[in-house]
C-alpha cells in the first residue's frame, strides 16, 4: 500500500498525503506546498509518507 502512495504523492502529492493523514494539517500545507511549486509538494509528500511509518 505504501508504494501506491508514493506513486500517488509523485503525480499529485495532495492524493498522497490525504491517503495517509485524511484532512489533517498536513494535507493543507501540501496543497499549499504544491501551489507553491510542484516539487516542494512532492518532498513534503513523500516525507509525510515515509515518516508515518
Amino acid at each position: 500500500m505504501d508504494f501506491v502512495k508514493v506513486i500517488f504523492a509523485i503525480i499529485l502529492p495532495p492524493v498522497g498525503v490525504f491517503m495517509e493523514v485524511g484532512l489533517r494539517g498536513a494535507f493543507w500545507l501540501n496543497i499549499l506546498l504544491t501551489l507553491l511549486g510542484y516539487i516542494p509538494g512532492i518532498v513534503h509528500a513523500v516525507w509525510v509518507i515515509a515518516s508515518r511509518r
